[in-house]
């Protein structure tokens, strides 16, 4: 079992494990309602194991020995991570890139990355005694909330702008989870939500906000090293709405290293739609802080904030890293969806498509070399937004019930 405790990302003060801890304490009387969030606390493993568990990763002896777990009975009943790496050899070809995987995280429960965070906070909840944990999603989070929740028979209250794609929404319904739309962004839901749990004493899921979120996310990397134990990758592509996938993927390569389980980190490409990227943007100007991105926009819902809540421990994890930023456009992002579909038979909504449209540009702008060892994180499935890829293809028209106008059909190729 991980022993460990909480420190400060800004003042680095220590704190011992409290069910009611969320943020520093001194550094949250920084916190401006919209902005960025002050006092995020990163979790200090004390007993990181120095060699791989035997237990295949995902199970409950491989999460215990990395993660802030006080009890293996507590994790809910339904299997998140283990997710493959794929050499994609088609991907590799028409990229020209022979050491090029994926990590295909649409094969999570509710089909995005975002189940590891729900699966580490919901064990929490039930440790801590909580009936009730709520948060503030684009869609995605919300899923996976009320995905863990329904596992573990707790109650999940979820707080959605009111345009989220129909089939998340429809997703987090399914799952019992109670919806409450918000007239406004995402912003303004992340706020409501605060001041949601801060009144009737619910566990906060918040990105960031809960540490455990972030620690959550890092199990990606752990799985990412392990398959790749005789191969450290030299970069891992990743998108970013807040930072906290960023931030996990950071927290999980510093581990290993700390453990001696890995020699060196790889370096993190961050990016983002160019109507919502503040952290990017900061990445390529060399600034020490994001400029918020009033009204932010992008076919990728999933990312799109105006001021990314984890944007201050995301910009330092990508620069210790060696790591840097990229932007993309809508149209860049929503023609990657058919190419890695196509290329890879992994399909993939705006959000997670857009890491290739990165990963191009990054080869593009020499970011990446096409020899080096490049992991590609695929975070959320397409079938989370079907109308975004729909509008990515050309949709073929009907022909008459005969081998005439099949024929035809296939000799024009329409």
């Amino acid at each position: 079992m991980a022993q460990f405790h909480f420190r400060c990302s800004e003042c680095s003060s220590e704190f011992d494990e409290q069910p009611s801890l969320y943020v520093c304490p001194a550094c949250s009387q920084k916190q401006v309602p919209g902005g960025v969030t002050r006092g995020v606390l990163e979790v200090v493993i004390e007993n990181l194991p120095e060699a791989w568990p035997e237990a295949r990763p995902g199970s409950a002896e491989f999460l215990t020995a990395f993660l802030p777990m006080a009890d293996a009975c507590r994790i809910p009943p339904i299997p998140v991570g283990n997710t493959p790496l794929l050499s994609a050899p088609r991907l590799r070809q028409a990229l020209g890139m022979d050491r090029l995987w994926l990590k295909d995280d649409t094969r999570n429960p509710s089909g995005s990355t975002k189940d590891r965070a729900s699966q580490l906070v919901i064990t929490k909840a039930l440790e801590y005694g909580s009936s009730t944990v709520a948060a503030a999603s684009t869609g995605n989070a919300a899923t996976a909330l009320a995905a863990i929740a329904a596992a573990a028979g707790l109650r999940a209250v979820v707080f959605v702008p009111a345009d989220v794609p129909p089939a998340k929404l429809i997703q987090m319904l399914s799952y019992g989870a109670e919806v409450l739309p918000v007239d406004g962004s995402y912003d303004d839901a992340f706020e409501l939500s605060l001041a949601a749990c801060e009144r009737f004493g619910w566990t906060n899921r918040n990105t960031a906000f809960n540490p455990f979120t972030i620690e959550g996310k890092k199990t990606a990397s752990l799985e990412i090293a392990a398959a790749m134990v005789t191969e450290t990758p030299d970069a891992v592509v990743v998108t970013a709405g807040d930072g906290v996938i960023t931030a996990g993927l950071a927290k999980g390569f510093a581990d290993l290293e700390k453990a001696g389980l890995m020699t060196r980190r790889p370096r993190l490409i961050v990016v983002q739609p160019e109507g919502t990227a503040a952290i990017a943007s900061a990445l390529r100007s060399g600034a020490e802080e994001i400029t918020s991105v009033p009204g932010a926009s992008s076919i990728a819902d999933s990312l799109t904030v105006e001021a990314p809540r984890n944007a201050p421990l995301c910009l330092r994890e990508v620069r210790v890293s060696g790591g840097c930023g990229v932007i993309v456009s809508d149209d860049e992002i929503l023609a990657a969806i058919p190419r890695l579909a196509s290329l890879t038979g992994v399909f993939a909504e705006p959000a997670a498509a857009a890491a290739l449209a990165g990963l191009e540009k990054a080869l593009a702008e020499g970011l990446v070399d096409r020899a080096e060892s490049v992991v590609l994180m695929v975070t959320g499935s397409g079938l989370k937004d079907v109308a975004a890829a729909e509008s990515a293809i050309e949709k073929p028209e009907a022909i008459a019930p005969t081998m005439d106008a099949v024929e035809k059909a296939l000799s024009t190729g329409s």
